[in-house]
């Protein structure tokens, strides 16, 4: 009985998702003593995965764009072929689309939000996330068959070169009812998704003109650029960039929020991040209650001697 591993890619390349879910997955693989098999579509170095310790990588070529529906269908197939007991997905929003309509066609119980290897393999039971990251829970999976969706930043990384396999998959595909008209791609240089740190802004830099300072501090930390809830509806930052329970939640080492207050949305949406900063005028903000790390004062201040600070810190220690 095999572990199967969704390894998600954007335009031939590998996500980061899909590195630490295929760590993950090696390393339930090895506790199970079993093999792990990964599913790749129209991926340009499938081998890669071979790094991470995948044994055989099963890349398929035949299907364009993104439907939850046709890649849940190929991930059973894919499944059911390599007589999989374990599935393991991201904590993406693709893969969320997917695990349900999977878990069905499998039969199969899935839980999301999965932090920790298995700590029992009879009863297979994992720790995971609740009630928006303020707690955690010990989960058993009784189906025969199990889907875990790992969170973002959760296991890490961890290379074990192996010599994968590669196989051609040819799936039965079924007709698709759905028409991709157009796809729309944020131009960030490092996705939220992807990023271990994220720079975010909220009405308190005034209006879109003053995120100078906020992209240049991202650009000298190496993080992706994010926003509050009202910025994006005001129009000042695309929609794309929008962290929270109603837009994207984010599990990085390092959350940087300037000029936001703190609603409880916000903060269900960032609060698996392991290091919180805020910076606010506002010393009662709600905020400095979740942070690790708060500066009370005016970000226009603060933020020009941060990037200055750290220019010099990167340019001696290069």
């Amino acid at each position: 009985m095999s572990v199967l591993v969704y390894t998600e890619s954007d335009q031939g390349n590998f996500k980061k998702t899909a590195l630490e879910a295929a760590s993950y997955g090696k390393a339930v693989a090895d506790a199970m003593g079993t093999t792990l098999t990964a599913v790749t579509f129209k991926v340009n170095n499938a081998s890669k995965l071979g790094e991470y310790g995948v044994d055989k990588v099963l890349n398929i070529e035949s299907v364009n764009e993104f439907n939850a529906k046709i890649y849940a269908d190929v991930i059973k197939q894919a499944a059911e072929k390599e007589n999989t007991s374990v599935v393991i997905l991201s904590a993406s929003a693709d893969s969320k689309y997917i695990a349900p309509l999977l878990a069905v066609g499998l039969k199969a119980g899935y839980v999301p939000n999965v932090i920790e290897t298995p700590s029992k393999l009879s009863p297979f039971t994992v720790k995971r996330t609740a009630f928006t990251n303020k707690a955690f829970c010990d989960t058993e999976i009784s189906t025969n068959i199990k889907i875990v969706g790992v969170s973002n930043n959760s296991f890490g990384i961890i290379e074990k070169a192996s010599d994968a396999q590669m196989e051609v998959f040819l799936p039965n595909l079924a007709e698709s009812t759905t028409t991709v008209s157009s796809v729309d791609k944020a131009n960030d240089k490092i996705t939220i998704a992807d990023a271990e740190i994220v720079v975010s802004a909220g009405r308190g830099l005034k209006g879109p003109e003053n995120w100078g300072i906020i992209e240049e501090l991202a650009e000298v930390l190496g993080a992706a650029t994010a926003c509050s809830k009202p910025v994006s509806d005001l129009g000042w930052r695309p929609h794309s960039e929008h962290v929270g329970q109603t837009g994207k939640p984010v599990a990085t080492n390092l959350y940087i929020a300037i000029g936001i207050s703190g609603a409880i949305q916000h903060l269900a949406g960032i609060n698996a991040s392991k290091i919180k900063v805020v910076i606010n005028t506002d010393k009662e903000a709600p905020f400095f209650k979740a942070a690790d790390y708060g500066i009370v004062g005016d970000a226009f201040e603060i933020v020009p001697k941060l990037i200055e600070k750290l220019k010099v810190f990167k340019a001696q220690n290069v």
